[in-house]
């Protein structure tokens, strides 16, 4: 079967968009609902939110990464798209143990997701 060259670009045109999406590392947008916690309390206690804001805390300023347990289950790990990169655990510690909403890029790699928060606040309290 023979292509002509309108179909052959039009071909090669598809293949270059989805490889290029494919290979993308830009992140994509999404907004977490979910509780900042401590890492290991997230890993290790199995928690679907945190003992305490005051727990939270220490873990943190003991050097455990604080992270984003989302509302589905996923623990999104704060990082910046910078180099070089910095923690997040000054980002996060007004908001230990508190549900929030966060918005930004997330990169997933490895079963593992990290978010480049661009937004966070407080999550309302629900009437």
């Amino acid at each position: 079967m023979k292509l002509g060259n309108g179909v052959r670009l039009a071909l090669v045109s598809a293949f270059l968009v989805a490889l290029s999406a494919a290979g993308s590392d830009a992140g994509k947008s999404i907004t977490v609902r979910g509780y900042v916690l401590d890492s290991a309390c997230a890993f290790t206690k199995g928690l679907k939110k945190p003992i305490s804001a005051e727990c939270a805390t220490a873990c943190a300023k003991a050097g455990s990464p604080l992270v984003i347990l989302a509302d589905t289950g996923t623990i999104y790990w704060p990082i910046t798209d910078t180099t070089p990169s910095a923690g997040q655990n000054e980002k996060l510690l007004p908001f230990a143990g508190q549900k929030v909403v966060a918005s930004g890029k997330v990169f997933e790699r490895g079963g593992s997701s990290a978010l480049v928060i661009e937004k966070i606040e407080a999550q309302a309290a629900q009437k």
